[in-house]
């Protein structure tokens, strides 16, 4: 004969339910957070090597050892992927600005500068293939580009200008259109990056050793941006 459950029964079992399915999801977020990132970091390696109209869905899937359809559910068509790459790589450098940001919130405007493209060149020599993927689509103008400089890039940029500007006004930086000075430290972050196998094979320099990258990065910042303001000392406290 059945037994009819009791209220109490039943909720402890929904309750018994909820517990075991949270961890359930928090973890298939997890995997799901994990297979995106591998896709991104193939995709930005296939696209900075090959180029989009040479790169293939199908490389990316061996690139990471996953079926080609695992990474059409995630990620529908080739372009729909590229704008994940530019998306995913970019956010990670805005973080990082925003980190800043909240910790030193009393920097100069020409501070902020220095933090925020130091910022920069640090991504791009983590990751030399962010600039030869951004290299490969600024070669020509294209839907790409155009897509990548409205929604990524000008966002940026107009974060970026007001600063050099109110640097210029302090007597901190040469009177430059904004956007010159803009492009010329791009290319200083991208130096390494760009140059870093031809300084290998005429001075078998390694551009990606920490005490070449160190050394280059703060002959920039001086050159630039001059010796780093001194940290303010320690107040101390009253007896």
């Amino acid at each position: 004969m059945a037994t009819k459950s009791t209220p109490t029964a039943a909720s402890s079992r929904a309750a018994s339910a909820g517990k075991t399915g949270a961890p359930r999801k928090r973890a298939e977020q997890q995997r799901a957070q994990s297979t995106r990132t591998a896709i991104l970091e193939a995709a930005l390696a296939e696209f900075a090597e090959r180029g989009f109209e040479a790169a293939s869905i199908r490389s990316i899937a061996e690139r990471t050892g996953f079926q080609h359809p695992l990474i059409t559910y995630h990620y529908p068509s080739k372009d729909l992927l590229w704008q994940a790459v530019a998306e995913d790589t970019f956010e990670r450098i805005r973080r990082e600005w925003d980190a800043s940001a909240s910790e030193e919130g009393d920097l100069t405007p020409l501070e902020r500068l220095r933090i925020e493209y130091r910022a920069l060149f640090r991504h791009t020599s983590k990751f030399p293939e962010f600039h030869r993927f951004m290299r490969q689509e600024a070669a020509t103008n294209n839907p790409r580009l155009q897509w990548v400089a409205e929604n990524v890039l000008t966002p940026l940029i107009n974060r970026l200008l007001p600063q050099i500007k109110a640097a210029q006004e302090n007597g901190q930086l040469p009177p430059l259109e904004p956007i010159l000075f803009h492009y010329m430290m791009v290319s200083l972050t991208t130096a390494l990056s760009e140059f870093g196998p031809e300084m290998f094979v005429t001075r078998k320099l390694s551009a990606d050793r920490p005490e070449v990258v160190n050394a280059y990065w703060e002959f920039v910042e001086q050159t630039v941006f001059g010796a780093p303001r001194a940290a303010a000392p320690a107040s101390r406290k009253r007896r």
